[in-house]
């Protein structure tokens, strides 16, 4: 199955072409920043089946992560860790169809805001797998 998405003004387009290996709500700080947003949700896919067209600029968040965001509107895109080689975190909401992968889990609620409370009743982890956000 392939699934596609890209960008608010249209200039950056990917393809998915395999299923998707989970999906989260990330509650950390350096989310939190880079969005704008109280939470990003994140799909994770194989770096073989995601490909990528279009201006972006790539930005390191921290030591082992680094960003990708459209080069004309800021649309945040995708999110590798140095620990995951293999593989690329995409925002669920930069999909064409945000709601074909709802969220199975809630991460990094150590850094959560009091005032966002989800009544999911999804999973939820103080910490995520990396052992640290930045």
């Amino acid at each position: 199955m392939i699934h596609e998405g890209g960008c608010l003004c249209g200039a950056v387009r990917y393809r998915i072409s395999g299923e998707p290996m989970g999906s989260m709500v990330c509650h950390c700080r350096t989310c939190r920043k880079v969005s704008g947003a109280p939470v990003i949700a994140w799909l994770s896919v194989a770096r073989e089946t995601f490909t990528l067209e279009g201006p972006t600029t790539i930005f390191k968040s921290s030591p082992n992560v680094t960003r990708t965001f459209c080069a004309k509107c800021g649309t945040g895109l995708t999110y590798e860790h140095a620990n995951e080689p293999g593989e690329v975190g995409v925002t669920i909401c930069s999909l064409d169809d945000s709601n074909a992968f709802p969220p199975t889990h809630h991460s990094w609620l150590e850094h959560d805001l009091n005032w966002v409370k989800f009544g999911d009743g999804l999973p939820s982890f103080q910490q995520s797998r990396y052992g640290n956000p930045e």
